[in-house]
């Protein structure tokens, strides 16, 4: 019988895969995706492994999801992502059917460790184009924020 998981405890795998990224020469985001408590999908940002600059945690996590689902309806299901999702990945979200997304750092976190995101409020963007999502923020935001000093002490962000 497994334990129950709280929210943390999957931030904190995202947190992980986030780390695993950043070991293997990645940008600092990871994601969880998470169904009645158990996880089905986490992963990590692999642009510069695979060239792709839609290769986001968010995006491989639902990859990875609707794979060990074999569906495309995410319905039920939850994503604990490190960051913000930039609107790419909470238009991604959305058409995946996710439920919620519960993030950590902002899309200003990561803009002040240099990257370029569009400043775009993901619970703004979902309201504007009327996503049943629910977007929430805050969750271990310091430790996923720290993130970006572990990656730029790495010295990836030249990278970037």
């Amino acid at each position: 019988m497994h334990e129950p998981r709280s929210e943390a405890d999957f931030m904190a795998m995202a947190i992980a895969k986030a780390r695993e990224g950043i070991a293997a020469g990645q940008s600092p985001f990871g994601a969880v995706i998470v169904r009645s408590g158990e996880v089905v999908a986490a992963t990590h940002n692999t642009v510069w492994r695979d060239l792709d600059p839609t290769a986001h945690a968010e995006v491989n996590c639902i990859r990875g999801a609707a794979g060990a689902l074999q569906a495309i309806d995410l319905h039920g299901c939850e994503m604990y992502s490190t960051c913000e999702p930039c609107p790419m990945c909470l238009a991604a979200i959305h058409w995946a059917k996710i439920d919620r997304v519960v993030y950590g750092a902002t899309i200003d976190d990561a803009a002040r460790a240099g990257f370029c995101e569009l400043h775009v409020d993901a619970q703004a963007l979902a309201q504007m184009g009327r996503s049943p999502l629910k977007v929430e923020s805050g969750l271990l935001r310091a430790e996923c924020a720290a993130l970006f000093q572990q990656w730029r002490e790495a010295g990836l962000c030249q990278a970037y």
